[in-house]
């Protein structure tokens, strides 16, 4: 079995052909889901800042040192911007059209300062 090969012939490709066309079919309200959810998320989810670095980046073309220049800010602040502004539309895409889970609140300190564990007393 060492000398056998698998070869591609036409009717490889016409059979490839015809599954990428039903599967494109397939995933058309996928992808429109996707896309709305997308679209929400920039809309929604992602801070103004976040929004127009993203759109300068990757709508217009510029480089992260021309967005920093342009908005006054430096080359790495854009930098990180960006990868926050990525995370949170991976994150929406990721969980679909619930957008992204609810952030869990911080647990309740006391008015006198910090939280202390109460120390278990021997019982007599």
């Amino acid at each position: 079995m060492a000398g056998t090969r698998y070869r591609r012939g036409m009717g490889y490709a016409a059979d490839m052909a015809v599954y990428a066309r039903l599967m494109a079919e397939d995933n058309r309200e996928e992808l429109q889901k996707m896309q709305e959810v997308l679209l929400r998320a920039l809309r929604e989810d992602v801070t103004p800042r976040q929004r127009q670095v993203l759109f300068l980046y990757y709508e217009q073309g510029l480089t992260m040192r021309e967005i920093g220049a342009l908005l006054g800010i430096d080359r790495t602040t854009v930098s990180r911007t960006m990868k926050r502004g990525e995370q949170r539309l991976r994150r929406c895409l990721r969980y679909g059209s619930a957008g992204v889970p609810p952030i869990p609140e911080p647990p309740a300190h006391r008015a006198g300062g910090s939280v202390r564990k109460e120390k278990s007393r021997p019982v007599d």
